[in-house]
């Protein structure tokens, strides 16, 4: 035949060639990984929608932290789930908060692994939203302060990274100032500076027991439909003090990621929410998935998107797929 073409099938005549042009690759340093803490005791309940995340009580977080450092994960997010709730969300920064005990549980047992606290206060207050209420609206300013309260309690119980999530207007500005006061200038803010009003936030409002119960919390939240506003938002947040940008969630937001970490010079995480790993959860369950291709070619295409690192529930399952394939 007397045709011009390019031979591109030349990198990926076997499985060593196409590994040696790979250009993206994933590695347990990539990984998050989620802990939801209970305050009471000997609790270990499975996520009736997230089968295989578990709701754990500090008598038996020694297990999970084996099971986690045993993976080699290098580092938890931790979110608390306490046994009581009041207006302002008293148990976000009280010294002896379910997330200030898990985090001295860790430091002193674990000291390698980093921990990344959540801050916000919609698991701690009875109304479930992420800052003070009047009526049925969400105060901004006067929630800045329970918020810096929050990371200053969460530095002080020695949590390497502090990572708010409440998207209130100027929460990393306060919370930067507020850990410099305290003598946390050296402790970075991984702020979900691009949070999106999102539905596959609902098998987490099971998990971390934190629903609104009232409206919904599209005031401040991003609307879904917007892209040049996560410009703004991270833009904002990197002018405050910022050291890491989260992407939240992921899978629906790659042209997210993408924009962000062509624009800022920080490291980029995408939080690969409890919807999206439910979804394949339930899919493979039925037999309609690949379960394991699934979760690592999803993941990688995080990376191919620009994410440093990604917060995922699939983590442990990631690393020991890595693992046999290596």
């Amino acid at each position: 035949m007397d045709l011009q073409f390019k031979r591109h099938r030349r990198l990926r005549s076997s499985a060593n060639m196409r590994a040696l042009v790979r250009e993206n690759h994933l590695s347990a340093d990539d990984f998050i990984y989620p802990l939801f803490i209970y305050e009471g005791e000997n609790i270990r309940k499975e996520v009736s929608s997230m089968p295989g995340v578990f709701q754990v009580s500090l008598d038996n977080l020694q297990a999970e932290m084996e099971d986690i450092a045993a993976h080699g994960i290098k580092s938890v997010l931790l979110f608390g789930i306490p046994k009581t709730k009041d207006e302002c969300g008293t148990g976000a920064f009280h010294d002896h908060g379910i997330v200030q005990e898990a985090t001295r549980f860790i430091k002193e047992r674990f000291p390698d692994i980093l921990i990344v606290a959540d801050t916000c206060l919609c698991e701690y207050t009875s109304h479930g939203h992420c800052g003070m209420v009047k009526g049925d609206t969400i105060l901004n300013d006067e929630s800045l302060d329970l918020l810096v309260q929050a990371a200053v309690s969460q530095a002080k119980a020695g949590a390497d990274i502090i990572a708010p999530s409440n998207m209130m207007d100027g929460f990393v500005a306060a919370i930067r100032k507020g850990l410099d006061e305290a003598g946390f200038q050296d402790t970075p803010i991984m702020s979900y500076a691009v949070k999106y009003a999102s539905a596959f936030y609902g098998p987490f409002r099971e998990a971390a027991e934190g629903a609104p119960q009232f409206g919904d919390r599209k005031t401040y939240q991003m609307d879904p439909a917007n892209r040049i506003e996560a410009f703004r938002e991270a833009e904002s947040d990197v002018e405050e003090g910022a050291d890491f940008l989260i992407v939240k969630p992921g899978m629906p937001y790659l042209d997210i990621v993408r924009d962000v970490k062509n624009t800022f010079n920080l490291p980029v995480v995408i939080y690969n929410v409890s919807g999206e790993y439910s979804m394949i959860k339930a899919a493979a369950q039925n037999g309609w998935i690949d379960e394991k291709a699934t979760v690592l070619e999803m993941l990688v295409g995080m990376k191919r998107a620009g994410a440093d690192l990604i917060i995922t529930y699939h983590a442990k399952d990631a690393i020991r797929w890595l693992r046999e394939n290596q």
